[in-house]
């Protein structure tokens, strides 16, 4: 089993967090997390920034704002 380095970790952390990685995959990340700091950190922030969003209300955009955005963002799609 190949270790993670900290740029695969980022690209993990949600789906660690959300429970839904594999369990080796899940072991790598743990084992990771055990020797880095700075993604040890990373995911503190992820786990604060998850809690403190998950507690605001949802916005209502009007109809007509909606669709205008989705217009534009199906016009233009990010490359």
């Amino acid at each position: 089993m190949t270790e993670l380095d900290c740029n695969q970790l980022v690209e993990l952390v949600t789906d660690f967090l959300d429970g839904a990685l594999d369990p080796p995959t899940e072991r790598r990340v743990v084992d990771h997390l055990a020797l880095c700091d700075g993604c040890g950190e990373y995911l503190a922030q992820i786990r604060a920034t998850a809690t403190a969003l998950g507690d605001l209300p949802p916005d209502h955009l009007p109809e007509d704002a909606r669709q205008t955005l989705l217009s534009a963002f199906r016009a233009h799609p990010p490359p």
